[in-house]
């Protein structure tokens, strides 16, 4: 693949130091990483938390770059470090000159891109939107944490949003497999570090935001800010904005959207939803639910998924999708066949007695108090939940986790999550240091086989934090560990008679 210096803008309103560049220079790709360099490369010198880009100019240079995007401290930064000459493109901001360049570069995407932002909900709603379209007719696919799914494509997590190399490679990939339609994750980093800028974004949604990624993001409104791009930097006039009506930024959306000229669609229980969809009750059962919406007219809209949250994930998606062109009764019509989305409040296995275990993601304060509380109607006698915290990230939300499994549970058994490179057990206490009554079992399998084995007749656990991961990550190395694997195999160990059991340690099926 190759172009033009003009012809990606990278000349436009910029200067240029040191040898002279050509718009007519042709370029062969472009990069973020020194180490990926090519002759014809163009390499792009961000500034991170941890690495200045424009150190790794002379690298760059060395590998026969065409030339480096930088700014002009990051250019004061390559001269210091003793460059080799090679042409620096000066820009305010090499990230945001990136996604424009790598939009033009590859240059294909599906024609409907749909972004979904938000602390929880987007892998689900991003996964709904795709079953929807889907389900009408269209070709479409979706990506994010959990992997992309699309036709002829089903690959495996990694960013949830890539970086514009990346992103724009796999927006052009979709297209070449037929996709005309993609609902995609917009990760605070992604939306603070100009990703997706170059993204041509049909509709976009915000589920909620809460605390989260305080490792990163240096303040809760830094976090929020950063969120918001999507609506004030990205989402252009005239396309529709889904937002969760109940969320306390609903406000400071509905304000952005009005100065940029957005078509608000409000998601939710309250009186400001009243103008979009308005959940006006929900009736419960072992099975799902069946909800009742105010949508320019009342509607009866069943879905097979346990949760109350999960119905509001479901209708922000529906809402996009009618806003993106969709007829509003054929998508109706469609959410009785939506399926859950892998590691998302998804029912693993059943003990004997009729109890259900559950395995989701929720690794956050609000995602835990959404996943117990929207498990709760769905209990007949007792909620039970596993699970810990992650290490190396914020260790202020360790004890919030603890209290919204004190107040929304009735049997806690704290395990290990993630540890990464802390001590597990310090982690543990922290969380319950707020859950005090909680039983604490170090080892993950442990926890598992022992909070299934004190199951009744008529009780749910909830086990929370991993959902879809397959890996535990202790020290640098990722140990397989699959929760939805450790939960079956404890139901068939605890509920197999003693023939089974024999017949298992023998190797027979």
């Amino acid at each position: 693949m190759n172009a033009t210096v003009a012809s990606l803008d990278l000349l436009k309103g910029g200067s240029v130091l040191g040898p002279s560049l050509a718009s007519e220079d042709v370029v062969t790709g472009l990069t973020v990483d020194s180490r990926e360099v090519k002759p014809g490369y163009v390499f792009f010198a961000a500034k991170g938390a941890k690495l200045d880009g424009a150190r790794f100019i002379q690298y760059a240079a060395r590998q026969q770059a065409l030339a480096a995007v930088c700014t002009l401290e990051g250019a004061v930064t390559a001269l210091e470090t003793g460059a080799a000459p090679i042409p620096l493109i000066i820009v305010d901001d090499p990230r945001l000159a990136l996604a424009n360049a790598a939009a033009r570069f590859i240059g294909k995407q599906p024609k409907t891109v749909a972004a979904i932002t938000g602390t929880s909900g987007k892998t689900s709603t991003a996964d709904f939107l795709r079953q929807i379209w889907e389900l009408i007719g269209e070709k479409a696919a979706s990506f994010g944490t959990t992997g992309v799914k699309a036709p002829g494509l089903d690959l495996p997590g990694g960013l949830t949003t890539p970086d514009p190399v990346g992103l724009h490679n796999l927006l052009a990939t979709l297209t070449d497999h037929g996709a005309t339609h993609a609902a995609m994750e917009a990760s605070s980093h992604g939306l603070d570090q100009r990703r997706m800028d170059g993204v041509k974004v049909a509709a976009s949604a915000l589920t909620n935001i809460a605390r989260d990624h305080m490792d990163y993001h240096p303040t809760s409104a830094n976090y929020a800010a950063a969120k918001l791009r999507l609506f004030s930097d990205l989402t252009p006039a005239g396309a529709p904005v889904v937002v969760n009506a109940d969320d306390t930024i609903f406000p400071l959306v509905a304000q952005i959207a009005a100065a940029r000229g957005q078509v608000l669609v409000p998601v939710g229980e309250g009186d400001a939803a009243a103008s979009g969809i308005r959940i006006i009750a929900t009736k419960f059962d072992d099975a799902g639910q069946t909800v009742e919406i105010e949508w320019d007219g009342n509607y009866s809209v069943r879905l097979p998924l346990i949760g109350a949250f999960q119905a509001r994930n479901v209708l922000t998606a529906a809402a996009l999708a009618v806003g993106c062109g969709a007829d509003k009764d054929k998508v109706l019509t469609s959410l009785s066949l939506l399926q859950g989305v892998r590691g998302r409040m998804e029912l693993v296995a059943r003990r004997a007695n009729g109890a259900a275990i559950y395995v989701d993601y929720a690794h956050k304060p609000d995602a835990m108090v959404a996943a117990l509380r929207g498990m709760r109607p769905h209990v007949e006698k007792r909620l039970h939940v596993v699970f810990g915290a992650g290490g190396d990230r914020d260790p202020g939300k360790r004890p919030l986790m603890g209290e919204a499994a004190a107040k929304h549970a009735d049997v806690i058994l704290v395990t290990d999550d993630n540890p990464r490179s802390e001590d597990p057990a310090t982690i543990r206490k922290a969380i319950l240091e707020a859950a005090p009554e909680a039983t604490e079992v170090g080892d993950r399998a442990e926890a598992i086989l022992r909070a299934i084995d004190g199951l009744e007749e008529g009780d749910v656990l909830l086990i929370a934090g991993k959902g879809h991961e397959t890996g535990q990550i202790v020290n640098g190395d990722i140990i397989p560990f699959d929760d939805t694997e450790h939960a079956r195999a404890a139901v068939v160990v605890l509920d197999a008679d003693e023939e089974d059991v024999l017949k298992m340690l023998k190797g027979d099926s």
